[in-house]
């Protein structure tokens, strides 16, 4: 069992995990480089232990104490215990949720091992996604519509930074996830591994996603585009097929994440 810990410096060394968490450049760095991460929310918090993540410490208000108990009376880390006020002067900005918990990192698995899985039948690939909240949203569309894993390019956003795991309601902690090394030289890696790599953009020689689905493709894996220019032309000339979503006249696209809810949802497995 975990005590309570008063806290009334916002300088105390002990809350250095969650100091500036609107420092966005400074989170890119320290939180991958010191293997942690920052969970936001009784939901999340909670999605992340049961997922298996340790907890460093946790940062918590006065009202949130009694709803936390449990988690605080099997909390193996210290928790922190302080006003609105200081948690907003420490973290820089207004923690609503009114709770906060340092996470350790696992380590990642590698795609190979993801593809090799003998479950993973539809994975995702998102391409140099930069938006947290975007990504965040994709990651929780791909938790609800059962895609069994997802990959992202090097230059993708990071889906433990904190806003992503805060939209994806702990999604990110749910579905398997690896980074791929070599884009989009890795399209073969997911050739090889027998998955048709379908490109979801706007093109001449795009397919309607009803007919990537009347195809019923054994392993099939869906890439999606950064939010403004969308997929690369280099990834473009080496996926196996072109896909469009069908629009109404006067609107070409939708965004990444709404389109990648599209999608899963349509080429989610069918029960007989």
């Amino acid at each position: 069992m975990a005590d309570l810990i008063p806290v009334d410096d916002p300088e105390d060394p002990r809350l250095r995990d969650y100091t500036g968490l609107t420092d966005v450049e400074l989170r890119r760095k320290r939180e991958p480089a010191e293997g942690l991460f920052i969970a936001e929310g009784e939901k999340v918090i909670r999605r992340a232990r049961q997922a298996g993540y340790e907890m460093r410490s946790m940062l918590l208000s006065a009202k949130w104490v009694d709803v936390m108990r449990d988690v605080i009376d099997e909390a193996p880390a210290p928790v922190y215990a302080v006003t609105p006020a200081l948690a907003e002067r420490v973290t820089g900005y207004h923690v609503h949720r009114g709770a906060l918990a340092s996470m350790q990192r696992k380590p990642l698995p590698s795609s190979s091992e993801l593809l090799g899985a003998s479950a993973t039948r539809r994975v995702a690939v998102f391409e140099d996604i930069v938006d947290h909240a975007n990504l965040g949203a994709a990651f929780r569309n791909a938790a609800a519509l059962g895609v069994d894993a997802v990959l992202l390019t090097p230059r993708c956003a990071d889906p433990l930074y904190r806003r992503s795991v805060k939209v994806s309601m702990g999604a990110v902690l749910q579905v398997p996830w690896a980074r791929l090394e070599s884009w989009p030289n890795d399209v073969e890696v997911l050739r090889s591994a027998g998955f048709t790599v379908a490109a979801l953009c706007l093109s001449d020689r795009a397919i309607t996603l009803d007919e990537l689905v009347a195809r019923k493709d054994e392993k099939l894996a869906l890439v999606f585009g950064t939010e403004g220019a969308g997929l690369a032309p280099g990834t473009l000339a080496v996926v196996d097929e072109h896909v469009r979503i069908p629009m109404d006249a006067g609107v070409d696209s939708l965004n990444v994440a709404a389109a990648s809810a599209v999608a899963f949802y349509a080429t989610r497995p069918r029960v007989a």
